[in-house]
Parts: structure tokens; C-alpha cells; sequence
């Protein structure tokens, strides 16, 4: 028997593996990434492949907005 996984992309309380969020992302062929995150000992990382350091502040200032009015309850 064999089972059908369905992806969830609503708002959860759970965490997701960091490997999932990348292959739906990979997935997604995005034109621009910034990834944030901690690596197996808890330190730090960050990678971008946007260049120009105020272009990148000004994603990471949107998607904190975005992120906002999500757990606000507004609109997306």
C-alpha cells in the first residue's frame, strides 16, 4: 500500500524539516533566494544570491511585513 503525501502550504504551529522547505522552494525555480537559518550546531547562517546588500534588507524588511500580517490574521 502506498500513500499519498499531500504538501501543506497554510499557516502551522508545527516545524517543517528545513529540507522540505528547500526542495518546494527548488521546486518553485525562484529568480532570487535569501536563506536564513541555523546549521547543526546552532550557529548562524546566511546565504543570498541577490548581491546589492539594500536590495536584500529591503526583501528581508518585506517578508517581515508579510510575516506580520499573517500572524496578525490580515491579508497576505
Amino acid at each position: 500500500m502506498t500513500a499519498e503525501i499531500l504538501h501543506f502550504d497554510g499557516v502551522t504551529s508545527l516545524d517543517i524539516s528545513a529540507d522540505r522547505v528547500l526542495d518546494v522552494a527548488k521546486a518553485a525555480e525562484m529568480q532570487s533566494v535569501i536563506i536564513i537559518g541555523y546549521d547543526a550546531d546552532g550557529g548562524e547562517y546566511f546565504a543570498s544570491s541577490i548581491a546589492d546588500g539594500p536590495e536584500v534588507l529591503w526583501a528581508l524588511e518585506r517578508a517581515k511585513m508579510k510575516l506580520m500580517r499573517i500572524v496578525d490574521g490580515g491579508e497576505e
